[in-house]
């Protein structure tokens, strides 16, 4: 029965001693502050810049690298690479005017505009323009 006793107490002592022990490490200040961290954030309307509309017309620099580049910089679903002679000379081969029109109006994986809705035409043209320049 002695025996029995004792291994309890040795037992409960040491529960003890690593519980908190490990309680302790659990502790420091960037422990605590992950834990009690928000898991969101609410913005207020007065708090997110205003993306505002373009006043004049873009050039097709401007227009590509912001709607194009994605895809066409690294040939993505297939897209033919900016200024890469032979991605494009079978798409040039059919006409400029079909061109334009996958342009303006999607083709295979490319969106219509090239996903700029608020593109004109002109701008929409200027950045196949921009596209294939030089070959």
């Amino acid at each position: 029965m002695e025996k029995s006793i004792r291994n309890i107490i040795i037992a409960t002592v040491a529960a003890l001693t690593f519980s908190t022990t490990s309680f302790a490490a659990g502790n420091s200040d960037d422990a605590i502050a992950e834990r009690i961290k928000p898991v969101g954030q609410v913005y207020l309307a007065s708090d997110v810049a205003v993306v505002e509309e373009p006043t004049g017309p873009r050039s097709g620099d401007q227009v590509y690298n912001t709607f194009c580049i994605a895809c066409h910089s690294t040939g993505a679903a297939g897209a033919p690479k900016t200024q890469n002679a032979a991605d494009w000379a079978p798409r040039i081969a059919k006409g400029m005017d079909v061109l334009n029109n996958h342009a303006l109006n999607g083709f295979n994986a490319m969106p219509a505009r090239g996903s700029c809705m608020n593109c004109s035409d002109d701008e929409v043209l200027a950045a196949v323009e921009h596209l294939i320049k030089g070959l």
